[in-house]
């Protein structure tokens, strides 16, 4: 019984937490410290916090990977979720580890917005798209982002001929089309953006950048 026990313990899975983006919702852990514990299978179950029953999740059910994508049952995003996990290996089951809670609409990670840029003689002219959660309008197009948060865009400018990592902000806002002017023809010009969310004070990480020769 004792061999079993230590089996159990060695195989349970360590660090059970949400990450999400943009609602896209996946349940991580870790293996156990056992050395065979890579060879273990989990089972993911879930809950909304205040259910006494846990739900099993069927795409998740005795799985050598150690992620499990929740997306569709965490869809109603101001409800707080508890996922948790167990291994099993040569017929031993380990004891379950819990997530910590998670509440998607206070703890998604909202993504930048999609970046074109257009250039003419002396001006950029800087289109925006909002991220994209996963869920869908009854006609079938993506909800974005900006349906359930206040967003801001910031845009900011490289200058290729001054320093890579020398970003300025130039331009703070909602607006989706954004003219930068005055520039300088014959310099190449980059453009990151940012989403800001003001009600929870985060913001995304950069977008990929798109750069332009005036």
């Amino acid at each position: 019984v004792l061999e079993n026990q230590d089996l159990q313990d060695s195989i349970k899975p360590q660090k059970v937490e949400f990450h999400s983006l943009n609602f896209n919702t996946t349940l991580h852990w870790q293996p156990g410290w056992a050395r065979e514990a890579r060879d273990a299978l989990y089972f993911v179950q879930y809950k909304v916090y205040g259910q006494s029953t846990w739900q099993n999740k069927d795409d998740c059910w005795g799985i050598p990977s150690r992620v499990c994508d929740l997306t569709h049952e965490t869809s109603d995003i101001q409800e707080p979720y508890y996922g948790r996990v167990r291994a099993s290996l040569a017929g031993v089951y380990s004891s379950w580890s819990l997530s910590c809670r998670f509440t998607p609409w206070r703890e998604t990670m909202v993504g930048p917005p999609m970046v074109t840029v257009v250039h003419s003689n002396k001006s950029i002219i800087v289109k925006l798209q909002a991220p994209q959660s996963p869920y869908k309008r009854k006609r079938g197009s993506k909800i974005t982002m900006t349906n359930y948060y206040d967003l801001l865009y910031q845009v900011f400018i490289i200058n290729n001929l001054l320093d890579e990592q020398h970003r300025v902000l130039v331009y703070e806002g909602k607006d989706k089309v954004i003219k930068i002017q005055d520039l300088r023809p014959g310099v190449s010009y980059c453009i990151v953006a940012k989403t800001y969310v003001p009600m929870l004070d985060r913001s995304s990480a950069y977008s990929s950048r798109q750069c332009t020769m005036l």
